[in-house]
């Protein structure tokens, strides 16, 4: 016998080494039978572990909800709850992207209201009326003001029945219903940065650098600002996916394309149409799951020029995070800090996101300053990024805190507590929830989102048109623009199972394309950018590459 294998069959049965024995082969086949039971029992042991740790999460998540709504109402929490019945979504071995940070929300149904359904069907009608008009470059001039279809009721779903089986799974590989996604994919979503692109135009049209940086600085917060309640998840890209609009009534024209597949990265690249500015960067959602909450950092910078005075202003997204995804209403706040860098006069904008905290007093509020390249406070920004950002001079501002912290800290949080009858009701963004300070300059206030929204997944006007296509535009448009989607298409009118399916089709199509340039050792080009130092940091970023708005499209993959 193999000494080597002797010595382990002796240790494993504890026999002494001057011992004598001879182990058969088909005694050798039984101790292996019995090592794999003993294994077996392990495995099923463990996965009855898992099993009773996902329902104790669940059963907390359930408990500290009642607790929080019984300390908000003054009520003892409830004994018995009515049983959830969760809906298992069949779901491949891999998902297309992650979740970045964008998850469910508590649904409309179409019975709950025969007014709300009156209101969405003229909105419809008038939308058809509305439909036609003259063209512009790229086949639209005036906008829709409603989807075709209203979204469907989620309220028979649950978020937590598809993560709950993914505990200790990467993010990025879980796969979603289309029940839970939102008509856009993820490249229209961060188009919606240029929604309030007028902030560029007055940046550039200011004489003074730190006037500027105001500007880049509300620009920056009301990026974020259309995720206030869109808790629907945009759709994945697809490799090679890309995406263009054109709004000359906002004077700019953005190309995006999805430039990596492992991990999942989105480029964009936006211009003036008068050549006043630039605005590109590169997204990677990083994604954590922490049990009740869903947390997406959008890694990647963001470079904004202005051509006319010479200067590149760089910053990265604050952290966005989706709680409630076990129990209670989804409900989404931005936290973290914010530096924005002025690369030509030093100058800084460093805001801070707050989190909500305890009682819900630092809910969407933004505070800041800006500094010279001495750390000097220039001025202090203030704000919440659901509603508005105001500037004031920094001595007021501190004196304002102050005094408010030593005599309306009690007041305010009784006050807090009192309004919050559910814990996740979140203000109206058009609201006047913010305390303007006397002396303080208006930088930015939202736009008021659409009567028809709430029907409409909490789409913005801006977001309403993102995928509104017509004949003349899609004989401009390239192949890969993902208006062509036929699993968006579907969701947008209606149809919720057949977009489904084409979401399946449309996936199983690109793990086999990933298949096929594996066996061939063919490497993926990217098309419209290419990977470089970041001009102004140094640092890696997808830059673009020129010659898409020649339209002359060639050799362009087959990805729907």
């Amino acid at each position: 016998m193999n000494p080597s294998v002797s010595s382990r069959w002796e240790h494993r049965y504890f026999l002494p080494n001057n011992c004598q024995y001879n182990i058969s082969p088909p005694a050798r086949k039984e101790v292996d039978f019995e090592v794999y039971e003993v294994r077996n029992l392990k495995l099923e042991h463990e996965q009855e572990k898992n099993k009773i740790l996902s329902e104790a999460l669940e059963t907390l998540a359930t408990e500290h909800h009642e607790l929080e709504q019984s300390l908000v109402k003054g009520s003892p929490p409830l004994s018995i709850l009515s049983e959830e019945q969760f809906y298992d979504a069949v779901s491949d071995s891999e998902s297309e992207k992650s979740l970045s940070g964008f998850e469910t929300t508590a649904a409309y149904s179409l019975e709950d209201s025969m007014d709300s359904k009156d209101a969405i069907t003229s909105s419809m009608s008038e939308e058809k009326v509305c439909g036609s008009g003259e063209s512009l470059s790229n086949g639209i001039k005036k906008h829709r003001t409603s989807l075709p279809s209203p979204m469907f009721s989620r309220n028979d779903f649950s978020i937590w029945s598809i993560l709950r089986k993914c505990i200790g799974m990467e993010l990025s590989k879980i796969t979603m219903p289309v029940i839970f996604n939102e008509p856009l994919s993820f490249l229209q979503r961060l188009t919606e940065y240029m929604e309030h692109t007028y902030l560029i135009h007055k940046a550039s049209s200011l004489s003074s650098a730190t006037e500027r940086m105001q500007c880049v600085a509300a620009f920056a917060v009301s990026a974020v600002a259309s995720q206030w309640e869109r808790t629907g998840k945009p759709f994945n890209p697809l490799l090679g996916e890309t995406y263009e609009l054109i709004r000359d009534d906002l004077g700019f024209r953005l190309l995006s394309e999805q430039v990596s597949h492992h991990p999942p990265i989105s480029a964009f690249y936006a211009e003036g149409l008068n050549n006043d500015f630039v605005f590109h960067g590169s997204i990677y959602p990083k994604l954590k799951f922490w049990g009740k909450s869903v947390e997406a950092e959008p890694k990647g910078t963001m470079t904004l020029e202005l051509l006319e005075h010479n200067e590149a202003y760089t910053w990265t997204n604050p952290t966005c995070c989706v709680h409630n995804i076990i129990v209670g209403k989804l409900w989404i706040e931005q936290y973290g800090n914010v530096e924005i860098t002025n690369h030509k006069t030093g100058e800084k904008c460093v805001l801070s996101f707050k989190p909500c905290g305890l009682f819900g007093k630092e809910l969407h509020k933004v505070e800041g300053y800006i500094q010279d390249k001495s750390k000097k406070k220039l001025c202090a920004l203030y704000g919440k990024w659901t509603e508005c950002l105001y500037s004031v001079d920094p001595a007021t501002f501190e004196a304002y805190k102050k005094n408010d912290k030593k005599n309306t800290e009690e007041k305010k949080s009784s006050k807090q507590v009192g309004n919050t009858e559910e814990s996740d009701e979140m203000p109206l963004p058009d609201s006047e929830s913010v305390y303007v300070i006397p002396g303080s300059v208006l930088l930015w206030k939202i736009t008021p989102r659409p009567p028809n929204s709430a029907q409409m997944y909490n789409f913005t006007s801006f977001a309403m048109a993102l995928n509104e296509l017509d004949k003349e535009m899609e004989s401009v448009i390239p192949k890969t623009d993902c208006r062509l989607r036929p699993d968006i298409r579907a969701m947008e009118n209606g149809e919720i199972d057949l977009a489904s399916e084409e979401k399946k089709r449309l996936e199983e199509k690109q793990r086999t394309a990933r298949k096929n340039r594996s066996k061939s050792e063919e490497d993926w080009k990217t098309r419209w950018f290419h990977q470089g130092p970041n001009p102004h940091t140094g640092t890696q970023d997808w830059l673009y590459s020129g010659n898409y708005w020649d339209r002359n499209y060639f050799n362009l993959p087959d990805i729907y």
